[in-house]
């Protein structure tokens, strides 16, 4: 009897943790089309502001479209990737509150800070992608274009171009956060890390020479923030170390 009253119950969890892992699914994927619904009918505008670092270099100051439906599925891609970024936060949210009931007390009081420091970081890397990388980036590739030659990219190929810099540094500036996480769970020490910080300077030129475009700029200009910012990380871990864990939290509040 004590063996089926065990089963039910694990059942009855299982169940309840998959209605909550169903509900939270749904607001995520519902936020990001809801999203894309409002931003949508904007996406012409949107693409002119997306692209205007590019058309600032170009002779003619306009893309091209190769493709029969390039026009539109540029669009489109622009319109879906875009409402990603906007509703990570709601994303981000979501799966927060699903691993949170599971967290104890100590973690939550450090996990949450940590969340939305790792969601301002994330717009800040796509802001100094946006600002300072795409100005330069473009203004170098234009500049090794032959006076016979007239660079005119395709729309589309424009739109993967510019997501993986935003994906790239987006993630890149999550360096610190990542940083703390290593040294808050155990895996490295604050001392170890610091041993390392030549290796961390080579890794991260590494790093922007197999992530960015084929140019020294991009590469540079990557690799000098991850670094910068890894150094940021061991500071927040020394200044917020953790304390040891009192016994009356070491239970998982609901």
């Amino acid at each position: 009897m004590t063996e089926e009253r065990a089963e039910d119950l694990a059942e009855g969890t299982l169940m309840s943790h998959l209605v909550e892992l169903r509900n939270r699914l749904f607001w995520m994927f519902g936020s990001v089309f809801l999203v894309f619904l409002a931003m949508f009918p904007f996406s012409k505008p949107i693409f002119e502001l997306v692209s205007e670092p590019l058309r600032k270099v170009l002779p003619g100051g306009e893309l091209i479209a190769i493709g029969t439906a390039s026009p539109v599925i540029a669009t489109l891609k622009l319109s879906f990737y875009l409402s990603l970024i906007v509703a990570m936060p709601i994303v981000l949210y979501q799966l927060w509150a699903f691993v949170a009931p599971g967290l104890y007390k100590k973690e939550k009081r450090f996990a949450f800070p940590l969340l939305a420091t790792s969601i301002i970081l994330f717009y800040v890397g796509i802001a100094f992608a946006y600002f300072v990388v795409f100005p330069l980036v473009f203004g170098f590739l234009a500049s090794f274009t032959p006076d016979t030659v007239n660079y005119m990219p395709d729309i589309s190929d424009y739109v993967g171009f510019i997501m993986m810099l935003i994906l790239v540094f987006g993630l890149a500036f999550e360096t610190p956060v990542a940083t703390v996480l290593l040294i808050w769970s155990g895996i490295v020490s604050i001392e170890k890390l610091t041993d390392a910080r030549p290796y961390v300077f080579l890794g991260a030129f590494v790093v922007g020479m197999l992530l960015t475009p084929p140019d020294v700029i991009s590469q540079i200009i990557l690799a000098i923030p991850v670094y910068l910012l890894f150094e940021l990380g061991i500071i927040l871990a020394r200044v917020f170390r953790p304390r040891a864990a009192e016994p009356a939290e070491e239970t998982p509040v609901k």
